[in-house]
């Protein structure tokens, strides 16, 4: 993504929430961006598509946050999950995401509607997972409903809490005091044998998602290449040619990617190719936790 999209970017996102989504038109973005019609159109389809990209720029953030904590880390440690929890709200407070996440619930659109679905499932489906991890196997039949439990909880606490404004409101805080109530629910689930949706509920996200194969994220990475100029390929190559030939091996070595992607990715911090640099590091994480599976 060059420095002019990521601006109109910006600006998009600072008008849905200054004057609203339904209230803002594509024209008010041409003129903030002073960008003309044409140009516009060659980044975005729509304005919803526009939104969606702000969104999608958010969840890869989030991606590339919580995957980059674990680097080295065992993913059984509780904290290291309560850490990976707050990381999303720490992103929608970071980005000021809330305000569009609300003009999505409330436009009536079916397609941000689904978009926003879509997110929110995913959101649950790797809680999921993360919670198999912490909790041991035997929760896994368990884990679909306890992530819920868990997601509803947090939600709900959060709004109860930014209804306050005179508090501040430690996300970190409430995770961890929503993770000792889950150490009482979560034994108590699996001793009962407690279960209302089927283990395969969230098993299909990710296919929804459509991740990356193995071939797409070469070209990715060979294309990304081709567009540097020669200053930025000399500097980076080096995380280049090496994430090339380790996904391109028969046994991949998934630690050491995971150290170089996180360096290939802090190597365009402020630089003209920072969006697009985190755009491949998050697909380049998701395809990595499929090499674990």
């Amino acid at each position: 993504m060059n420095d002019r999209k990521k601006q109109v970017l910006l600006i998009a996102q600072r008008l849905f929430v200054e004057k609203g989504f339904l209230s803002t038109s594509i024209q008010d973005i041409l003129e903030e961006s002073q960008i003309s019609k044409g140009t516009f159109y060659n980044y975005f389809s729509s304005k919803n598509e526009c939104l969606m990209a702000i969104l999608e720029n958010g969840r890869n953030e989030t991606i590339i946050r919580r995957r980059e904590i674990l680097i080295e880390q065992s993913p059984a440690d509780k904290n290291i999950l309560v850490k990976q929890i707050s990381i999303r709200q720490q992103v929608n407070r970071d980005y000021n995401l809330l305000p569009i996440f609300e003009a999505v619930f409330h436009s009536g659109d079916p397609d941000l509607s689904a978009f926003a679905k879509k997110h929110h499932l995913a959101e649950i489906s790797w809680l999921t997972e993360r919670l198999v991890d912490v909790y041991g196997i035997q929760v896994k039949p368990h884990a679909p409903d306890c992530a819920i439990l868990l997601m509803g909880m947090l939600q709900h606490m959060s709004h109860v809490l930014m209804a306050r404004p005179t508090e501040d409101i430690d996300s970190t805080e409430l995770v961890k005091f929503i993770m000792r109530r889950m150490d009482s629910i979560i034994p108590d689930v699996v001793q009962t044998k407690d279960q209302l949706l089927p283990e395969t509920t969230f098993s299909t996200i990710d296919v929804i998602f459509d991740h990356k194969t193995k071939k797409q994220l070469l070209s990715m990475m060979t294309d990304f290449a081709s567009m540097l100029p020669d200053e930025e390929s000399l500097r980076s190559s080096q995380y280049i040619e090496f994430i090339i030939e380790e996904l391109n091996a028969a046994l991949p070595r998934t630690f050491l990617l995971e150290t170089v992607t996180r360096s290939f990715r802090e190597a365009f911090v402020d630089t003209p190719y920072e969006t697009e640099s985190e755009k491949i590091a998050a697909a380049l994480w998701k395809y990595f936790d499929t090499l674990k599976k």
